[in-house]
């Protein structure tokens, strides 16, 4: 494509409070693999009272401290309709960990409060009494594609899927959304949520690149994405499955 190609535009929502599992780690690779095809990426931010610009082609919600999750919950809650028009256009919208089950239709703490979710995903999380933490491995076929997603996660959260979105992938190696029903993540249309960070999109290069073609269909320019050399990202990707394999 020529420099005249306008930008991809991605929101980063709530980078000052849900920016703990090197969140901004993820928008580099997006960054990153499309300045090497000759394409750019615009970042705007979105924190507490700001309001939610409707015409992006990307929205990140990542993991923060319980604190700064019910104040963003509270925020979100309030002028998340721009999001949700968003979403029904077609634009992706990706959430980690907290930003995760933001997604969802809300989140029961161990404290007794409910912390309201904004219904992109249909799924509710509850608190446990512990933690599920360590390395994940998921067999995932995602916009047709089969292959492994690999990550880390940390979570007191049990998420539980209903009908209205489908599995991100189904545990090889960890916990998953709650430790019991062997699946992790969840998709609806080009909405996707998942617990696993560390971060999730350098070492997953191929889910990076179809979350990109999704962002460029959604800009109007649909294209094929020239294969990279992604030797490091493969080599990253397999430590990570052999770390897995170790803890189990």
């Amino acid at each position: 494509m020529s420099a005249a190609t306008p930008p991809l535009r991605l929101c980063h929502l709530y980078p000052e409070h849900l920016n703990i599992y090197a969140d901004r780690g993820n928008i580099a690779v997006l960054r990153r693999r499309l300045e090497w095809r000759g394409l750019a990426l615009e970042t705007v931010e979105a924190g507490l009272g700001d309001p939610v610009p409707a015409d992006c082609h990307l929205y990140y919600l990542g993991g923060g401290q319980d604190r700064d999750q019910r104040l963003v919950a509270e925020d979100l809650a309030r002028k998340a309709d721009p999001l949700r028009r968003a979403a029904e256009r077609g634009a992706v919208v990706l959430g980690v960990c907290g930003g995760y089950q933001l997604l969802g239709r809300g989140y029961a703490a161990a404290d007794g409060r409910t912390l309201p979710g904004i219904g992109l995903l249909d799924l509710e999380t509850v608190a446990g009494r512990r933690r599920l933490i360590g390395d994940v491995v998921l067999s995932a076929t995602f916009d047709g594609q089969a292959g492994t997603v690999v990550g880390y996660e940390n979570h007191a959260g049990r998420t539980y899927l209903g009908g209205g979105c489908t599995p991100l992938g189904r545990v090889l190696r960890g916990h998953g959304n709650n430790g019991g029903d062997g699946c992790e993540g969840a998709v609806a249309g080009r909405t996707v949520g998942t617990y696993l960070h560390g971060p999730l999109l350098p070492k997953n290069p191929w889910l990076a690149d179809i979350l990109l073609g999704w962002a460029l269909e959604s800009a109007g320019r649909p294209v094929e994405l020239a294969p990279l050399a992604d030797e490091l990202e493969q080599a990253a990707h397999t430590v990570a499955q052999t770390r897995a394999g170790r803890r189990r």
